[in-house]
């Protein structure tokens, strides 16, 4: 269950920055404002995201380590291994049968918790027809959540669009991570799949993963916290029509 975590803790701040200066600017102008960071592919590739990771967690930051982890079962389950050593709260893996299972050994007698990826937020039912998938969204990203929760996978990570219907379906142990949050009157950019702040929590997302509406933010520490507000907003609905904390 979920009902204790604090609004705060409930935003986690995507620092897809070009190298370790701009993230360690980030993280200082955020300060107290900010206790759960994401660190995925840019961060990690230029070579500084994992250091970037263990001195968060040395600092009682929380961490979400989002590389996607998807290859043959043995490279999976290693890789999950080395980043079960990070100090790390989240890892993500594509929600495929042998890629989560495989990650879920990797991970055995540590602390890391594992999400898996159902359906990217930039994706829509016309982008899964021309790869090839004969499901829509909403029927992949159920059929996933059903095998993660098979396979004892910890969350998934999946768009507000979708947290509703399946908070319904999976009960209130899942962890729902979403991305594809933006705040009101911002842009959407690549993101197909979008819901503001306060309606993805109302909808039943357990964390938020926000990155250019706080980094790119003239002011990063106010935006932060406007989305705290607005998470504060979204619990109090939840809480009002009786749907999961």
């Amino acid at each position: 269950m979920t009902e204790t975590i604090s609004p705060r803790d409930r935003l986690i701040v995507a620092l897809d920055l070009p190298g370790a200066a701009e993230a360690r600017e980030m993280i200082a102008a955020l300060g107290d404002s900010a206790s759960f960071y994401k660190i995925g592919m840019e961060l990690a590739y230029s070579g500084a995201g994992l250091d970037i990771a263990r001195e968060l967690a040395a600092s009682g930051k929380k961490v979400f380590i989002d590389l996607k982890l998807h290859d043959i079962p043995n490279t999976v389950e290693r890789a999950t291994r080395q980043l079960a050593t990070l100090g790390a709260t989240f890892a993500t893996v594509h929600a495929y049968p042998q890629t989560m299972a495989a990650a879920k050994r990797g991970a055995t007698g540590s602390g890391l918790k594992l999400l898996a990826v159902t359906v990217m937020t930039s994706y829509d039912d016309s982008d899964l027809t021309a790869a090839g998938y004969a499901f829509n969204v909403r029927d992949l990203i159920a059929r996933r959540a059903r095998q993660a929760q098979a396979a004892g996978i910890d969350g998934l990570v999946m768009s507000p669009e979708e947290a509703e219907a399946m908070r319904a379906s999976l009960g209130p142990d899942m962890i729902i991570v979403t991305p594809g949050v933006r705040p009101a009157g911002a842009d959407a950019g690549d993101q197909k799949r979008v819901m503001t702040p306060t309606l993805a929590i109302a909808a039943g997302a357990d964390y938020l993963v926000v990155g250019r509406p706080v980094t790119e933010a003239r002011d990063p520490k106010a935006a932060a916290e406007s989305i705290v507000g607005e998470i504060e907003s979204g619990l109090a609905i939840r809480h009002k029509t009786n749907r999961v904390a």
